[in-house]
Parts: C-alpha cells; structure tokens; sequence
C-alpha cells in the first residue's frame, strides 16, 4: 500500500489521521524494521510488512499490480555475479516489469 492508500483507509474507517502523521509513522516502521519500502517505475512508494523470507517482485506494467515470487534459481546467480566481481552480495532487490501473454 502506499502512505494514500492508508490514508484512505483510515479516512473510511472514520479516524481523524493526518497524511503527514500517515507518512511519518510509515518512515519511523520502516526505520524499527516494521515495514519495507519499495519505488517501483512509477515513482511514488509502497509498502509492505517486513517478511522474514526474501521475495522479489514483478509489476504489471499494464494493471500496475505487484506479484511477489521467490526463485532459489536467481538468488544463487545473484550470489555466484557478486562473487565473481569480487564481492559479498549483502542485499538486493530484484522487480520484473511483465505483461500477460496474449
């Protein structure tokens, strides 16, 4: 969701909150570990709650919509790339733009 989506939902749900307390308390779970942030291509963020298992993600490019997935597959090339470069692959963030075959 992003900080207007919840805002939405609490203006629905008849709770006096203001955006800027929405986005405020949003930075503070983010910093507590609470929820991860994500910027996809249409430049505006989302959240979601920090899962214990990685996942990576791909956007509809037509309906906007996010499908999480996980792929054993990619997370070994992904460490087998950094390693040959010389590095520790520490963290990372794969998104897969898609559309529905036709």
């Amino acid at each position: 969701m992003s900080a207007e989506d919840v805002y939405k939902q609490l203006v629905q749900s008849e709770d006096s909150v203001g955006l800027a307390t929405v986005y405020r308390v949003l930075t503070q779970f983010e910093s507590a570990g609470i929820v991860e942030r994500h910027n996809f291509d249409d430049g505006h963020s989302v959240y979601e709650l920090a899962a214990e298992t990685h996942h990576d993600h791909m956007v509809d490019v037509d309906t906007g919509s996010v499908i999480e997935f996980i792929n054993e597959r990619i997370e070994d090339l992904q460490k087998e790339i950094a390693e040959e470069h010389g590095f520790e692959l520490v963290d990372h963030e794969l998104v897969l733009y898609v559309r529905k075959k036709v």
